[in-house]
């Protein structure tokens, strides 16, 4: 499918979009619905920071920092889309859906709406929402790619140290 890294992007941004309508509808800011127990909790937050409430009232900052990444991605995306990288592009696609997400609500509001919130014993994990998930995933993936890529190029190390054992053994000869 041509340009299916767009289509995942809208997904995800759509998917987004329509939880924290849910959220901000249905919850005020605080409430709190335990799913499982303490571990995972649906909660109603803002952060007017960026991940895990870092630089709070930055909104100025994160909608530039935002639209030039924004721009990055579309352009990456778009020079590698005949690459054959579907995992580089998926990535893009989950980032490009995730960093728009984000960005809708720090324009209209100045603030994102997060919602989903796990403890992990007496550590509680940031609140974060489905727009953070693209963008971990999409991270992940562009990293991973990154990572598989350079293992192709350079080949396997224990493979390259063979090839070098060999190349050795046969100019001794």
């Amino acid at each position: 499918m041509k340009y299916y890294y767009y289509w995942i992007a809208l997904i995800v941004f759509a998917i987004d979009y329509v939880t924290k309508e849910i959220i901000e509808q249905k919850l005020e800011i605080g409430e709190r619905i335990n799913v499982l127990g303490e571990f995972f909790i649906i909660t109603s937050h803002r952060n007017k920071g960026a991940a895990f409430g870092i630089l709070q009232e930055q909104t100025l900052l994160f909608i530039c920092v935002t639209v030039v990444v924004l721009i990055g991605i579309i352009w990456y995306a778009h020079t590698n889309r005949n690459s054959g990288k579907t995992m580089l592009l998926l990535g893009l696609g989950l980032v490009l859906g995730g960093a728009f997400g984000n960005f809708l609500d720090r324009a209209l509001y100045g603030e994102v709406v997060d919602f989903l919130q796990f403890t992990f014993g007496s550590y509680i994990f940031p609140i974060f929402n489905v727009a953070d998930m693209g963008i971990v995933c999409g991270a992940g993936l562009i990293i991973l790619d990154a990572f598989l890529s350079m293992k192709n190029e350079n080949g396997d190390s224990n493979e390259r140290d063979k090839r070098n054992e060999q190349d050795g053994q046969q100019t001794v000869h």
